[in-house]
């Protein structure tokens, strides 16, 4: 009998709402993304690397993160999230833990980086996003928005909660303390609250699915999905690319770290107020024009950080990104139920996600590149201020919903 089963109160689907907030408190991107940048000082000075060197480490792990969301995505179709999300939970915990052994070494450190990476997919939010989608149709804005707003609670108390293992006993026992954090909290929550609805069917011997919808490749031929991939990969790479260097960015500028990781926090908290505010909206106004909004609102942020700001227009300007990057998340959700259905969410989702991590992986990468080859990361501002404006044109462009809400009788 499954724990479910055994508590009938935990039925009610607002549960399975906030089973993905809290698992994804501790998901693949507070644990590793919204902690690089504490991670990039005392791991470069120990082994005396540049900046742009430690940043590919990031770009290698998102990309195996990438190659593997698709398929892990067709196994939660076939599958179930629960089995698959337990078992990548377990082998995500032990990567990150193996990486306070790894030498000096770049190719050995990209390596287990990579394996991290391939490991945390299960922990990202695509089961999270088919769970609460196979459960809310009328309302599945304000759910995944609620769901989601687990990564910035995840993305404000994390990196608090790694700095002060980092500044205690180093770089190492940080990866060991995050891997810990990860299991402890993600495990118990995915097996008592994750679930997909007894009556959903997942697919039938033929390997279709009975849900409506498309499948990954007629989804893959269709304007729509290059129309919302393309625009999320650029407001990613935007906005993940500072928020990856916002601690060494502020820090070059004389700023403590206790300050720069308090703003850092702040993109978190922001992300909550992006996620809530895009679910409500998404609900109840066409989503392109509410995603081509919101992913303007970001270029406030590039260009305070551009103009060299500081004091309270910093907490401005985290204000801006993270809203920005919090709505993204439920844009990618809530699209690809309405423009491409349920029949094959899962692999859709995760092929979408994909090039959401890409992105995620390339924008430290060139704000590295920017930093190392002309000491500043002016360059990068500019260029990523050019790609918000290009998402928010592309996405707008976007028709008529293909799989619309049921309205009742």
């Amino acid at each position: 009998m499954t724990v479910a089963a055994a508590a009938p109160g935990l039925k009610n689907p607002w549960w399975v709402v906030f089973g993905s907030a809290a698992g994804l408190i501790v998901g693949n991107g507070p644990i590793v993304f919204f902690t690089f940048g504490l991670f990039l000082g005392p791991v470069t000075r120990e082994f005396g690397w540049d900046r742009s060197t430690f940043s590919s480490t990031l770009l290698i792990g998102h990309g195996c993160a990438a190659a593997a969301y698709p398929f892990l995505g067709r196994a939660i179709d076939r599958y179930g999230i629960r089995r698959v999300s337990l078992t990548s939970i377990v082998l995500f915990a032990l990567s990150l833990a193996s990486l306070s052994l790894t030498p000096a070494v770049p190719a050995v450190f990209i390596a287990m980086a990579g394996l991290v990476g391939l490991l945390s997919a299960g922990q990202a939010p695509l089961p999270y996003a088919k769970a609460v989608s196979s459960w809310f149709d009328e309302r599945r804005g304000l759910a995944l928005g609620i769901a989601m707003s687990g990564i910035g609670i995840g993305a404000t108390l994390v990196p608090q909660f790694a700095r002060a293992v980092i500044d205690a006993y180093g770089w190492r026992a940080g990866y060991v303390a995050l891997a810990a954090l990860m299991f402890i909290v993600a495990f118990p929550i995915v097996a008592i609250f994750i679930r997909e609805p007894e009556s959903h069917p997942r697919t039938i011997s033929s390997g279709d699915s009975v849900l409506p919808g498309l499948t990954l490749g007629e989804s893959v031929r269709s304007a729509s999905f290059w129309l919302l991939a393309i625009p999320v990969f650029l407001v990613v790479t935007a906005i993940n690319g500072i928020v990856g260097h916002l601690v060494p960015l502020l820090t070059d500028r004389g700023l403590a770290i206790g300050p720069a990781t308090a703003t850092l926090s702040a993109v978190g908290l922001s992300t909550i107020a992006g996620r809530l505010v895009s679910g409500y909206l998404l609900d109840r106004f066409f989503a392109p024009y509410v995603a081509a909004a919101l992913f303007l609102l970001p270029l406030a942020g590039v260009g305070i950080l551009a103009a060299g700001a500081g004091g309270p227009a910093l907490i401005l300007a985290a204000t801006a990104l993270g809203f920005g990057l919090g709505a993204e998340v439920d844009v990618i959700g809530f699209m690809v139920g309405r423009y491409f259905g349920l029949r094959s969410f899962g692999e859709i989702y995760g092929c979408m996600f994909a090039i959401f991590t890409v992105g995620t992986g390339m924008g430290p990468v060139l704000m590295g590149l920017s930093f190392d080859q002309t000491r500043s990361y002016q360059l990068a501002l500019a260029l990523f201020g050019v790609a918000l404006v290009c998402a928010s044109i592309l996405v707008s462009r976007l028709g008529r919903y293909n799989f619309p809400a049921r309205r009742p009788a």
